[in-house]
């Protein structure tokens, strides 16, 4: 997720408030919040799930919903997300 420079204190305040109640949702192991490197307003949250449907219910969740209609309006580019699985 890349933010405007101006908005990410916002943000990693929001998800400070949030990532507790991410962390206890149903099927969630394992919750981070990584930046990048090379560019300071690029960040990544890692989470490692139960199943891809308790992903799914993550996100159609009112606990996604509420964070995601404050983080959208702080991005300055499109953001991507992946789903990946361990392979060694």
């Amino acid at each position: 997720m890349t933010f405007r420079e101006e908005e990410i204190a916002g943000f990693m305040a929001n998800f400070e408030a949030h990532k507790a109640k991410i962390k206890a949702f149903p099927g969630c192991n394992h919750l981070e919040l990584l930046r990048a490197t090379d560019d300071s307003n690029i960040f990544f949250t890692f989470s490692i799930w139960d199943s891809p449907e308790d992903l799914e219910a993550y996100r159609h969740s009112d606990l996604f919903k509420g964070i995601w209609k404050v983080t959208k309006l702080m991005f300055d580019a499109r953001p991507q997300a992946w789903s990946v699985r361990h392979v060694g």
